[in-house]
Parts: structure tokens; C-alpha cells; sequence
């Protein structure tokens, strides 16, 4: 007689047949609050060449305004070029002027050119040698970002762009106003060199017109600073001081 084999033992009720539960990720630790650190944002010579050129631009545009008070008119005595020109036969404030009449004002000129020159050829040739200029340049691949930027600045973006050291409109900024002192510098030249420099004063279309876009090149100036100085307490106070100890902690991330 054939007996049939034992029957398996079933499992004690309390047994859990079910696969073991995967453990439960790390809860993530909140990040930090406080203070970013400060980081080394500026060499001493940007920062010198910086306060240098202002005061001195301060000075030449005054000095500038009181060599266009002689001769308020753009073109030949009695063949005015019809050229935009806001203040033809109106008095400047005497406080927008320095030196006081022509001569005075040619002299701070002349005296305030050469610091001009020479301080942003310094600045000009550390950026080639140490390579900040990489940081500064603005390039094709700019342009969307300072649409962002703009966009952002006029509250059409909630969020900060992120950036580098400067943003893409602070790129587009400084290789503007670098062009800019260039066109003055060179102006200047064609208007005090016009004979020796014929060839240079030819380029500007001559003496007239070269002392004209001298004259814009001013006015581009004053609205470049107000609006940097404007930027720079509405949307970023902390560069200011970076300007004057070379040590940033701001908001932006990107920053350090």
C-alpha cells in the first residue's frame, strides 16, 4: 500500500510573505542660512583705473562744456549744420563747467586728457594680459541672455538670469563704453591735431564734424553713468563696495 508524503508545514499566521520594503531615502538636510562668504571680485588696478578715469571724466566733460560755451554752433560761421544740437544759443549752468572762460577750459582739458589715455590703456592692457577680458567681451551668444536680463529688469521675469561675473548686459555695457572712449580719445586727436592728423580728422568728416561727434560722445557719457550708477543701487548695492575694496557678497548666486 502506497502512503502519500507528508504534507508541507504551513507557514506560523503571523509570517509576512510579502518582499522585504526598500529603505526610505535620506530625508535631504536643509540648507543653511546666512550670509554668503565674500569673494575676490576685483584687482586693485581695475579698481584704481576705475575711481581714476571717473574723477578725471567729471573734469574733462565740465572742461568740455566750457570749450563748447566759446562756440555753441556745429559748422562754419553762418552755415550752421542742421544737425541736432540742443543747447545752439542757450546758456550751459555755470556749475556744469570748469575753468571759467575758453582758455581756462582748454587747459583742464589738455591737463585731464593724458591721464584719461594713459589710465585706460593701463586698464586695457591688463585685461589683455591677464585675460578678464573674456569676462567683459560681449558676443553673439549675449544677445539672449541680455533679452532675459532686460526683460528681467523691467519685471517681465520674475527670476535672476543666471550669470557670471557680470551679466550680459553689463557685457554689452563695458564693450560699449570701451568703443565709446575710444571714438573720444580719437575725436579729441582730430580736433587738436586737425592739420597733423589730417588723415584722422578726414575719417570723422572733417574738422566740424569731427568736433560734433566729440560733443555726443559726451552726452553718451553722462547717460551711461547715471544709468550705472543707478543699476548699481537699485539692483546690486553690494558692487559698489566690491568697486572700492575689491570684495563682493551680494545676491546673486553665480556670484560666490
Amino acid at each position: 500500500m502506497e502512503t502519500s508524503p507528508d504534507p508541507l508545514p504551513s507557514p506560523p499566521p503571523s509570517a509576512d510573505l510579502s518582499p522585504p520594503a526598500s529603505p526610505l531615502p535620506p530625508v535631504p538636510r536643509p540648507r543653511e542660512k546666512g550670509p554668503r562668504p565674500f569673494v575676490r571680485r576685483h584687482h586693485w588696478l581695475v579698481r584704481l583705473a576705475h575711481w581714476v578715469n571717473a574723477t578725471v571724466l567729471l573734469g574733462m566733460i565740465g572742461s568740455g562744456l566750457q570749450i563748447y560755451s566759446a562756440y555753441r554752433h556745429f559748422g562754419p560761421r553762418g552755415a550752421t549744420y542742421a544737425l541736432p544740437n540742443p543747447w545752439d544759443g542757450k546758456s550751459l549752468p555755470e556749475w556744469s563747467r570748469l575753468g571759467g572762460w575758453l582758455a581756462g577750459g582748454l587747459n583742464w582739458h589738455f591737463a585731464l586728457a593724458w591721464p584719461f589715455v594713459i589710465t585706460g590703456l593701463i586698464y586695457l592692457l591688463f585685461l589683455a594680459i591677464s585675460g578678464e577680458w573674456r569676462s567683459l567681451l560681449f558676443r553673439p551668444r549675449d544677445v539672449g541672455p541680455a533679452v532675459q536680463m532686460q526683460l528681467y529688469y523691467l519685471r517681465l521675469r520674475k527670476d535672476h538670469p543666471p550669470q557670471g561675473k557680470h551679466n550680459a548686459l553689463q557685457k554689452a555695457a563695458y564693450t560699449f563704453i570701451v568703443i565709446l572712449g575710444a571714438i573720444s580719445v580719437l575725436s579729441g586727436f582730430a580736433i587738436y591735431k586737425p592739420v597733423q592728423l589730417s588723415w584722422l580728422t578726414s575719417l570723422f568728416g572733417g574738422y566740424e564734424l569731427a568736433r560734433y561727434w566729440h560733443f555726443v560722445t559726451v552726452w553718451i557719457f553722462v547717460g551711461f553713468t547715471l544709468l550705472h550708477v543707478a543699476l548699481v543701487f537699485l539692483a546690486d548695492p553690494a558692487s559698489f563696495r566690491a568697486i572700492i575694496t575689491g570684495w563682493y557678497r551680494g545676491r546673486y548666486p553665480s556670484h560666490g
